[in-house]
């Protein structure tokens, strides 16, 4: 019982001298007394309170990042998306005018050599039966191809039709080793056939008839056609001699080309659906020095 007297006695005086402090540092201002302790409180308490939000304030972050981190992954992974998206779009965007530019190329060798031709692009590459090297074309007899039409690209002689679909068509190239078309020199009437030999479409075969006729490096060669121009229509620029063989003896003349249309590497073609009324000659030949 004493204890709690006591202790309320104690309590009541230090209210007192409490209230007394509070009343004399209020009523003498900036001169007070107490001036320095109170700032000394302040700085003290100000401290700690900086010090505690500090400490708080990655433990705070820390919890708002995990509240929001589904949703900051969500916007990551939009953005990835639309990031993706972009970049197919400009891809396709440049391919898209690849093959335009190709596309005006090859209408404007069409136009010079007066074929009539019906536009596709290469689908896939593949073998057909006896043929091992061929190409898939997304035109078929819906748009008029035909097999035995002959299949060309702004640059020169791609191949031939084999195969038709309503929507397809199957193309065998004129690198394949089964494959044979009749070719002329340029600017004058000595004829011969084109064989492929493999080699990736590299290189063709071409075996001139007449053993007398000169045979030079650098010498041009353009289709001869057949009749009806089927398979082959007239005119379509072949290749470029690289190497003649020495053939001493022999009754024909063998040499090699490199053909003007990158067999190794197809896009936009060109099905010949109406040969021109006349033979183009030497026409569709690029002038000596250009690149197409």
């Amino acid at each position: 019982m004493r204890d709690t007297r006591r202790a309320r006695l104690i309590l009541g005086l230090l209210l007192a001298a409490a209230l007394v402090l509070v009343t004399v540092d209020h009523r003498t201002g900036d001169g007070s007394p107490l001036s320095v302790a109170r700032a000394g409180g302040s700085w003290l308490f100000g401290t700690a309170e900086r010090f505690g939000t500090s400490v708080a304030r990655p433990v705070t972050g820390f919890v708002k990042a995990l509240v929001n981190a589904p949703g900051a992954q969500g916007d990551i992974d939009k953005l990835k998306a639309e990031n993706a998206k972009l970049r197919a779009d400009m891809a396709a965007g440049k391919l898209n005018a690849a093959r335009s530019a190709e596309l005006t190329r090859l209408l404007g060798t069409a136009g010079t050599g007066g074929y009539k031709v019906v536009p596709a692009s290469v689908v896939a590459r593949r073998t057909q039966g006896a043929f091992e090297d061929a190409i898939e074309i997304d035109a078929g007899t819906d748009d008029g191809v035909r097999p035995e039409m002959t299949v060309l690209n702004a640059d020169g002689l791609v191949g031939r039709v084999i195969m038709a679909s309503p929507r397809t068509a199957t193309v065998v190239l004129l690198s394949d080793p089964a494959s044979a078309a009749g070719a002329r020199l340029e600017g004058g009437d000595e004829i011969g056939v084109v064989h492929g030999v493999g080699e990736y479409g590299r290189l063709v075969q071409f075996r001139l008839l007449d053993s007398t006729a000169p045979l030079t490096r650098g010498t041009r060669i353009v289709s001869f056609g057949s009749q009806r121009g089927v398979p082959y229509v007239a005119g379509v620029p072949v290749g470029v001699i690289e190497r003649v063989e020495a053939t001493p003896g022999e009754l024909t003349r063998i040499a090699y080309a490199r053909p003007f249309a990158d067999l190794t590497s197809l896009d936009v073609v060109g099905v010949v659906v109406q040969a021109p009324s006349r033979d183009p000659r030497d026409a569709v030949l690029p002038a000596r020095g250009s690149r197409r």
